[in-house]
């Protein structure tokens, strides 16, 4: 028997949900705090064309990711975890920033077996062709479907964005020590 394969999400996941919060702050001349994020989808809040927000993101993108701060707990954990699991990064940042997250990851001493980066969010095959065991998301829909379809547990790391109803085998997290508790039940 191998070793257990976990799928792992980037942005607000690995990294601090509030990571892009003080970027679009002063971008959009705005005060937000990350209770304020209800929804994945920041438009509304900052009330903003889904255009313009795109085009803001191709420029700040790299840097807010070459700045990103870790979540909580995180690092201490996944050191841990490489001894004994897999860990495979899937994350939906576009693919011309994939050197920079490697070097990221380099600089954070992030451990890691595998990064890809899809350009989309839709991460079901990277999941079935990778045939991963567990997967660690902030993404509400993204966890739900990963669920359901690839029929293994999600750990949804908990962010007031999102907050509606999962299936069971949905896991809820509010940091990455009570993720490792869920885990060690899990496994």
């Amino acid at each position: 028997m191998g070793k257990y394969r976990f799928g792992i999400d980037i942005d607000g996941t690995v990294t601090d949900p509030a990571t892009f919060l003080p970027y679009l702050n002063k971008h959009f001349n705005k005060d937000l705090t990350i209770e304020d994020i209800v929804e994945y989808d920041l438009t509304g809040v900052l009330g903003v064309s889904e255009k313009e927000l795109w085009k803001w993101m191709q420029v700040h993108e790299p840097s807010i990711y070459k700045q990103a701060d870790l979540a909580k707990f995180v690092k201490e954990i996944l050191e841990e975890w490489k001894k004994q699991y897999e860990l495979f990064y899937i994350s939906a940042r576009p693919k011309h920033v994939h050197e920079l997250t490697i070097n990221w990851f380099h600089e954070n001493t992030v451990p890691y077996d595998h990064i890809e980066l899809l350009g989309q969010h839709n991460k079901l095959e990277a999941v079935k062709k990778h045939q991963l065991d567990l997967f660690f998301e902030d993404k509400h829909d993204n966890a739900c479907n990963i669920a359901e379809d690839a029929q293994i547990p999600v750990i949804l790391m908990d962010t007031p964005y999102n907050q509606a109803p999962v299936p069971d085998n949905v896991y809820r997290a509010s940091h990455w020590n009570q993720a490792k508790q869920i885990v060690e039940k899990l496994f």
